[in-house]
C-alpha cells in the first residue's frame, strides 16, 4: 500500500506542469500540483494501427434545469448490447451513466459521412423529448479513451485561442424550427513517440455537431417535417505535439488567472490588515492594561477599573445551550480537516478528474473518518462547558454530534433526491447507494465519533485561569456599535470576502458543468480564511469584553459562522442573476444543496472562530493576577 503511495507520489512530482515556468515564483509553486494533479494511477494506452478504439457515451447534461439523464433517454442509435460501467458512489451522486454505444472507430482510419442508423420519431414520445432537451440545452457528452468530447468555440477576441467546453448540444432552435444534431464530425488527435513506446495515444478529442437532413451536406434536419432521422458521423485523425500527460489542458486552462491573483492579493492584505489590528491589541492595549491591573495593590483602586478586567469571574461562565454549541464546535472543525485532507490528496495528485466521481467520494470518505476528531472535540468542549457535571451532558452531545448535522444534510439530501427521482432523471440516487451512505454513516463515522469522544473525555480538561462565581454579573447596556448584528455584518463579510473569487468558480464548475482544478489556489483561500475568521472573531471578542459583556461563547461562534449566510446570499443573487431555471424541482434542488454548503461553511467558520477567541480570552486573563 505504502509503496503505491509513494510511486504516486513520484508520478506526481515527475508529470509537473513545467509549462508555465515563466510565472512568478509563487506561481510556480502552485501551478506544478495544479496542472500535475490527474496523473497518478491513470496509464496511458497505446493503439496500434487499425485497432479499435471505443467510444462511449455518458449523461446528457443542462444547467437550465440540473437534471441530468441517460444518453439513451434520447432516441439515438444503440448498440445491440448496451453495456454500463461499474461506477464508483462519486458518479451515482453525479448522475454519471457510461454506457457502449454503436459508433465505430478504428486508429488512424478516415470516415467519411458514414450512417450509424435511422430512427422512427413518434409524434408523443420521441419528438417530444427532443424538443423539451434541445429546450432546456441539453448537452451530449461522450467518452473516447477516458476524455470527453470537446467543443472548441471561438473566443471573443479574434487572435485569441478557441475555448473547449465538454459535450455539445443536442440540437439548436431557431423561430419555433426544432433542428437536431444528427451528424457529428469527429476529430480525434494523437501523439506518437517511436524512442519512448510503441503505437499511438489519443491526446485529444473533438467534436463539430451539425444538422443534416438527408445526407452530410444538406440543409438542416427540421425536426417537425420528418418522420424518421438519420445519424451519420465522420472520423478525422490529426497528429499532435501534445503529450499524453497534457492532454487534459484543453479542459483545464485557466482563462483568468489574474483574477485570482488579484483576488488572492486582497485577501492577504486583509489577513494583514486584521493581523496588525490584532498585534495592536495585544502588545499594546492589552499589555498595558495587564501591567496597570497587576500594579493595583488596594480594592478601592480595583473598583475603580473598568473593561474586560471587571468580568474576570463570569467571563467562561457556562454559556447558554451548552450541548448545541459544543456540537457544533466539533461538528465544524470535523468539516474543516475534512477539507484540509481532501486539499492536500488533492495537491498532491490523488483526485483526477480522468477518476470521475473521486473528489466526491473522496470528500465523503474522509467526512466518515473525521467523525472521530468531531466526536473529541465535543467532548473537550463539553468538559470546558460543563466542568461539575461533564457525565451527565457528554452522553447527549456525543449523541448529538454523530447525528444533529449529518441527519439534517441526509435529511435534505433524501428529500431533493425524491424529487429527482420524480422526474425520472438518471441523478436520483438508487436504494443500494443510499444504503452504502447510511452505512458509512452509522457503521463508521457513528463508532468514530464515540470512540473520539471517549479519548476526549479521557483526556484532562482545559485548565481555566480564572475561577467562575455562583451569581453572574449583570451585564451593561448595550450600545449599537457592539450590536450582535453588526458584529454579524462585519464578522460574516471578511471571511467571505476572502473566498468570493473561489467561491464564484466553485459555483460556476457545480452549476454549469465544468471542471475545477485549481486546488492551489484553493488551499491558500482555505488558509486566509481560517486566519480571516480566528483574527476578526478575537478583535471582536475583545471588544465586547472591554463593554463588560461575558456572554462571548455564541457570540464568538455566530459572528464566524455568519460568513455561511453571506454564502446563502451570494447563492440567491447566483440562481437570480446567473442561471436560468425554471422549473420547481430544480430550484428546489439548487438551494437545498446551496443550504447544505452554506451550512457547512459557516459550521467551519464558526468553530475556527470560537476556538480562537477562547484560547484568545484564556490567554489575556491567565496573565493577570486574581485574588
Amino acid at each position: 500500500f505504502w509503496l503505491k503511495i509513494l510511486w504516486c507520489l513520484i508520478l506526481a512530482r515527475l508529470g509537473g506542469g513545467l509549462r508555465l515556468a515563466a510565472m512568478k515564483w509563487l506561481h510556480l509553486a502552485l501551478v506544478p500540483l495544479a496542472t500535475a494533479f490527474y496523473l497518478p494511477g491513470v496509464a496511458p494506452i497505446e493503439y496500434e494501427e487499425g485497432a479499435a478504439v471505443e467510444l462511449k457515451v455518458n449523461k446528457l447534461t443542462s444547467s437550465k434545469t440540473q437534471l441530468p439523464y441517460e444518453y439513451y433517454t434520447l432516441p439515438y442509435c444503440k448498440p445491440e448490447t448496451v453495456k454500463k460501467k461499474v461506477e464508483n458512489i462519486g458518479e451515482i451522486l453525479t448522475g454519471d451513466v457510461i454506457e457502449t454505444s454503436p459508433y465505430e472507430i478504428y486508429m488512424l482510419k478516415r470516415e467519411s459521412c458514414k450512417t450509424l442508423c435511422t430512427v422512427k420519431l413518434k409524434p408523443k414520445g420521441s419528438r417530444e423529448k427532443f424538443r423539451n432537451m434541445i429546450e432546456e440545452e441539453y448537452v451530449v457528452n461522450m467518452i473516447v479513451d477516458n476524455l470527453p468530447a470537446a467543443v472548441a468555440y471561438q473566443a471573443a477576441d479574434p487572435n485569441a485561442p478557441p475555448v473547449y467546453m465538454a459535450g455539445f448540444p443536442a440540437g439548436t432552435m431557431e423561430k419555433g424550427h426544432y433542428f437536431v444534431h444528427n451528424h457529428l464530425s469527429i476529430t480525434l488527435k494523437y501523439h506518437s513517440d517511436g524512442e519512448k513506446y510503441e503505437g499511438y495515444r489519443i491526446v485529444g478529442f473533438e467534436i463539430q455537431p451539425r444538422s443534416s437532413a438527408k445526407d452530410c451536406g444538406s440543409a438542416a434536419f427540421d425536426l417537425d417535417a420528418a418522420d424518421k432521422i438519420t445519424y451519420t458521423y465522420d472520423v478525422f485523425w490529426s497528429q499532435s505535439d501534445v503529450k499524453w500527460a497534457s492532454r487534459w489542458d484543453v479542459y483545464l486552462k485557466m482563462q483568468s488567472a489574474e483574477i485570482h491573483w488579484f483576488s488572492l492579493l486582497n485577501s492577504v492584505l486583509i489577513v494583514v490588515f486584521l493581523s496588525a489590528m490584532v498585534a495592536m491589541i495585544l502588545l499594546r492595549t492589552v499589555h498595558r492594561d495587564i501591567s496597570r491591573y497587576n500594579e493595583l495593590v488596594t480594592e478601592e483602586e480595583a473598583a475603580e477599573e473598568t473593561g474586560w478586567k471587571l468580568v474576570h469571574a463570569d467571563v467562561f461562565r457556562k454559556p447558554k445551550a451548552s450541548i448545541l454549541l459544543s456540537v457544533s464546535v466539533g461538528s465544524g472543525l470535523q468539516v474543516l480537516f475534512m477539507s484540509m485532507v481532501t486539499l492536500g490528496f488533492a495537491l498532491l495528485g490523488f483526485l483526477s478528474p480522468a477518476h470521475r466521481g473521486s473528489l466526491l467520494q473522496t470528500t465523503m470518505l474522509i467526512y466518515t473518518f473525521m467523525g472521530f476528531l468531531g466526536g473529541y472535540t465535543a467532548a473537550m468542549c463539553c468538559k470546558v462547558f460543563n466542568p461539575e457535571e461533564p457525565r451527565t451532558s457528554l452522553k447527549s452531545t456525543i449523541v448529538l454530534t454523530a447525528a444533529l448535522y449529518p441527519g439534517i444534510i441526509f435529511t435534505v439530501f433524501f428529500f431533493i433526491n425524491l424529487l429527482i427521482w420524480s422526474q425520472g432523471s438518471s441523478g436520483a440516487v438508487p436504494f443500494g447507494t443510499l444504503f452504502s451512505i447510511l452505512t458509512l454513516w452509522f457503521g463508521i463515522s457513528v463508532p468514530l465519533c464515540f470512540l473520539g469522544a471517549h479519548f476526549g473525555n479521557k483526556r484532562a480538561a482545559i485548565e481555566l485561569p480564572v475561577r467562575t462565581n455562583k451569581i453572574p454579573r449583570r451585564v451593561p447596556e448595550q450600545s449599537w456599535p457592539h450590536s450582535l448584528l453588526l458584529a454579524c455584518l462585519v464578522g460574516g463579510i471578511l471571511p467571505f470576502g476572502a473566498a468570493f473569487t473561489e467561491v464564484f468558480f466553485i459555483m460556476l464548475s457545480l452549476w454549469h458543468h465544468r471542471y475545477y482544478y485549481l486546488f492551489g489556489f484553493l488551499g491558500l483561500v482555505l488558509v486566509i480564511v481560517v486566519a480571516t475568521c480566528a483574527e476578526i472573531s478575537m478583535t471582536l471578542t475583545y471588544f465586547q469584553l472591554t463593554s463588560e459583556n461575558h456572554h462571548w461563547w455564541w457570540r464568538a461562534f455566530i459572528v464566524s459562522s455568519s460568513s455561511g449566510g453571506y454564502q446563502f446570499l451570494y447563492s440567491i443573487f447566483y440562481f437570480a442573476f446567473r442561471l436560468q431555471i425554471n422549473m420547481f424541482v430544480s430550484t428546489v434542488v439548487y438551494f437545498g444543496y446551496m443550504f447544505v454548503i452554506s451550512l457547512l461553511f459557516g459550521l467551519l467558520t464558526g468553530s475556527v472562530g470560537l476556538v480562537a477567541s477562547f484560547f484568545f480570552v484564556r490567554a489575556i486573563y491567565g496573565s493577570i493576577k486574581v485574588d
